[in-house]
This record gives C-alpha cells, structure tokens and sequence, in this order.
C-alpha cells in the first residue's frame, strides 16, 4: 500500500523527499545528471516520484544498508551505489522473504549493488558529491558532501535520535573516533541533511552529537532514561545543541546499550 510522499524543494535543484514521516531521500539535480540518496521503505514507486521532477540520467546512492533507505531501489533499473562494508547487512534485508514477496507482488527485483568507495565523487555537472565513511550506525554508514552547494548529507549517521543500540553498531567511544576524523566537513558545509529530517539542521550539531558521545563515555549519564525498540531496551542519552541556530528538531538523543561503550 502506497503512503503519503511530500516533496518539496530545499534549495534550487535539490529536493527533499519524506516518506509517510518515517524516512527521508533527497534528489540532487545538475547540469547532466541527477542523484537521488537514499530510496526509503519502498512504500511508492520513487523512480516515477522522481521523474516528474527530471528526465536527466540517474545515479542512485544508499548512505547504508538498512531497508528504511534501500528497498526503494526497487523501482530504479539503475545499480545504485553502496559501502561496501554495508553489502552483507543490505543483502540479509533485501534477501528477506517477506520482502522477496513484497518484490513479486509488484513483478519487480532489486537491482545490485555497487561500491561506493571513501573518496569517490560523483559529478552530476556543476554539483559534485564526495563520499566520508563514518562506520558507526553501520560499518559502512557514509556521508555525502554536496561542495558547491555546502551541503551534508549524512543518512542515519549524524541526527538528532541517533540509533546506537543496534546489533552491528560500534561503540560509542569507537563512534566518536570515527567522528572526529570527519568533523574537518564542519568547514566545508553549512547545512545537515540527514535520513528522517523534515527540515535541515545548521552544521554545529556534529559537534553537539560529539560531545553527547563524550558525555556517555566519560560517565555522565545521570539524566538518561530507557529506551525501548523493537529489539529490547537500552538508554538514552540527551544532548544539547547550541541556542540561536537553525535544526530540525529540539530533541536531541543519543540510543545505546550501556555494554556497547
């Protein structure tokens, strides 16, 4: 069954993508090529969402490899492009039965996967995006930089309510690690937009999401309550993001297991 799709255009060419409130994609258009990130759950057919915003050839990117942002693939002919550390988790969903019977229902197939490198770029004509690896949500999770435009978009990996309770997740010190070797993009973009936003978030919050991870790790967790997903229950830990810039949302948490540290 088909859920409400809202589109609207963030900045000129680049659309925001938000499916029933529950995941969001982005299309990026240039001068030769357009690049949708992230397909969402699959719940509308994106590629004809997608084409009455274009006609240019399509490349499509997955920031990771959980279905909330590949079983949308479904609808596109084109190979979308995946870390490869994440090609094991996006192949256990994708080979998933109840999936399979939802991809024959619409007489369609997934199609593969190709590797989406640390350092590649993808030139869409006047719009470059360049891949990040930031392992932590997932052990490929990667960000995308849009130079022209000093946009980051960051899929699951940098948000407001970010899942590290996961199976598969790193821990949280091993997170901040990673993070800091990224956090030089705090320079070269101005805006957030990440995997569930309905709207963008100033740049600062990588740094607000650091120091929260911090927190944990140094045992400052005196406010965290319990937080219960469809796996079990962990903690969560708020954070705080600066007064006077632009985000999103004004919950900010951080969800871990306090054996996963």
């Amino acid at each position: 069954m088909e859920k409400e799709l809202f589109i609207r255009e963030v900045r000129p060419g680049i659309f925001l993508m938000d499916e029933a409130h529950e995941a969001t994609g982005y299309l990026v258009i240039g001068k030769e090529k357009a690049c949708v990130i992230d397909t969402m759950n699959g719940y509308n057919d994106l590629y004809r969402a997608v084409r009455k915003l274009t006609d240019l050839p399509l490349v499509v990117v997955n920031t990771h490899g959980h279905p909330d942002h590949i079983f949308g693939n479904l609808y596109f002919e084109e190979e979308a492009f995946l870390p490869p550390a994440d090609l094991p988790l996006a192949a256990s969903f994708a080979e998933d039965p109840e999936f399979l019977a939802f991809a024959r229902e619409k007489g369609r197939s997934m199609p593969p996967f190709r590797e989406l490198l640390p350092g590649s770029r993808i030139d869409l004509g006047g719009r470059t995006l360049e891949a990040h690896a930031l392992p932590g949500h997932t052990p490929g999770s990667t960000l995308l930089l849009l130079k022209e435009d000093r946009i980051l978009f960051t899929g699951d990996s940098i948000n407001h309510h970010l899942w590290l309770q996961l199976d598969g997740c790193l821990p949280v010190h091993a997170c901040a690690e990673q993070l800091d070797r990224v956090l030089f993009l705090m320079d070269e973009a101005d805006i957030i937009l990440h995997g569930h936003a309905g709207s963008e978030d100033d740049i600062s919050l990588m740094r607000c999401l650091r120091a929260g991870m911090q927190e944990i790790c140094e045992g400052r967790t005196e406010e965290d309550t319990p937080y219960t997903w469809f796996g079990g229950t962990g903690l969560q830990h708020p954070f705080r993001c600066d007064d006077g810039k632009v985000y999103s949302s004004q919950q900010h948490v951080i969800c871990y297991r306090p054996d996963n540290v």
